[in-house]
């Protein structure tokens, strides 16, 4: 048997049922893109369903690419033309193809904090594409396709072998250590040639290891399909050190003024404003252990010590600590078949069929029945909402009754939204606020519209450090609904 596991949660060990892939939600097909070869834009798709579609913000977009403009005027290849993608992603990652196609996700935007930041992090990427190295990963990507042919040809599971296709083609994870020290020091020359400040990239990557730091991963991130920029580029304190090392070579920290750097980071703090953070809505968001889709209608609440991650695939949910998971996905069934029957129809295995019964939640039909794996054990839930199956799969490490009185209250939260829940659900967004005389960061970090530890993640949103201290008239961003 071949154990999709990653299907249901990362850092369980152990033989889990196999199940089909479905997306919680089938994207649009991206427009055409005259300019892209078959291939190419091929990959553009799959990157696309990877990381939410296209974030569309004209003045962002504008700035990005005015951006790389100037970059690419300054780099050793001028002649080198960048087609800009900004992803709808909250995700902090960047990367670019051979073919020039460059992409950096809002989720990155959102954290740079002016543009010699960004433009750190976009330079980098271009010297990849400068110093072929991207060629050379494409080149591991097409060995790494024939190895994925001799499995899918070993264990006869294609949906095994796609899927693991596609997480190798966008890890971007493959480049050497030393590939990206020479992006590193590429990039950071590029941005100083081009007028922007060279410690950007020492300023980005300290904020991307605090970044890092507030990310709940108990073992193991619970999103292996989207990939941050961290999982590429480790902001190890080697790797600032010398960043600020290569920063010297082209310009001492005392040339820099406070008043030249704020003017660079009000003018992209101006950009940045109004736009989308965190999940957008549109594709279903996390509040806390609240899952909500207004699009579709529905909401449900994970069980207590649960964190929630909305991937392009499913809702997928880990406990804290470890031990228990779950996984909510989506699939079109005839509305012939009877749930009882398509629990037993073979899309996940090791049901136990005398476990099989059907159940109302809520005003909807539906159907549950028990499951074991080697090492976990698993209560499954199809529920007819609309034309679509709903099927929710908790798993256990240690299943007692408890843990199933647990888990059935969960899925008993499964319900409609109200049309006043549909219409308050807005994406949270960023706001620019000026720093009052008596201001703190305590003060300003209450006005996020986040969970939990607002403190460090205003912190972190606005580069600073755990003693730094708020200058008065300067300009900071907070999270709002």
């Amino acid at each position: 048997m071949v154990a999709l596991g990653a299907l249901l949660l990362a850092g369980c060990a152990g033989q889990l049922p196999a199940i089909a892939p479905e997306p919680l939600v089938q994207t649009a097909a991206p427009p055409p893109q005259p300019d892209m070869t078959p291939a190419e834009l091929q990959e553009h798709q799959r990157i696309l369903a990877t990381y939410d579609g296209v974030y569309n913000d004209p003045r962002v977009q504008t700035m990005v690419e005015q951006l790389v403009e100037r970059l690419v005027a300054a780099s050793d290849r001028p002649d080198l033309h960048y087609k800009v993608t900004i992803l709808n992603s909250e995700t902090v990652n960047a990367f670019a193809l051979p073919t020039g196609q460059l992409y950096v996700t809002r989720g990155l935007i959102s954290l740079a904090n002016d543009q010699s930041e960004l433009a750190s992090v976009i330079g980098h990427e271009m010297g990849h594409v400068i110093a072929h190295h991207a060629e050379l990963r494409e080149k591991k990507i097409r060995d790494e396709e024939l190895n994925e042919k001799v499995f899918t040809d070993l264990v006869n599971d294609p949906q095994a072998s796609a899927l693991a296709l596609a997480r190798s083609k966008l890890s971007l994870a493959s480049f050497s250590q030393q590939q990206e020290l020479d992006a590193d020091a590429i990039g950071i020359g590029i941005a100083a040639r081009a007028g922007y400040d060279p410690y950007g990239a020492v300023r980005f990557l300290a904020s991307l290891e605090r970044s890092s730091e507030l990310k709940p991963r108990p073992n193991g991130s619970i999103n292996p399909a989207a990939p941050d920029f961290l999982s590429s580029h480790p902001a190890t304190p080697e790797r600032i050190a010398r960043a600020e090392a290569t920063a010297r070579q082209y310009r001492p920290p005392a040339d820099l003024t406070p008043q030249q750097i704020a003017q660079g980071k009000d003018a992209y703090l101006a950009d940045v404003s109004g736009m989308v953070f965190g999940e957008d809505p549109s594709e279903g968001f996390v509040r806390g252990r609240r899952f909500l889709h207004p699009r579709l209608g529905f909401t449900f609440t994970a069980p207590e010590g649960f964190i929630l991650d909305n991937t392009a695939q499913a809702v997928l949910g880990v406990k804290r600590g470890g031990g228990a998971a779950l996984r909510l996905d989506v699939v079109h069934v005839p509305a012939e078949q009877t749930l009882a029957t398509y629990l037993n129809s073979g899309w996940i295995e090791n049901i136990d069929p005398k476990s099989v019964h059907d159940v109302t939640i809520n005003g909807f039909d539906g159907a549950t029945a028990t499951a074991k794996g080697d090492d976990w054990d698993f209560r499954l839930y199809v529920v007819r909402f609309g034309s679509d199956i709903y099927r929710f799969i908790f798993a256990a490490k240690s299943f007692t009754a408890q843990t199933d009185r647990v888990f059935r209250a969960s899925v008993g939260t499964f319900r409609r939204m109200s049309l006043a829940e549909i219409q308050h659900a807005r994406p949270l967004h960023l706001m620019v606020a000026t720093v009052g005389p008596h201001d703190t960061v305590e003060k300003l970090a209450s006005r996020m519209a986040v969970p939990d530890r607002q403190v460090e993640q205003f912190r972190v949103l606005n580069g600073l450090g755990p003693s730094d201290t708020l200058r008065p008239g300067s300009e900071v961003k907070i999270v709002v609904e």
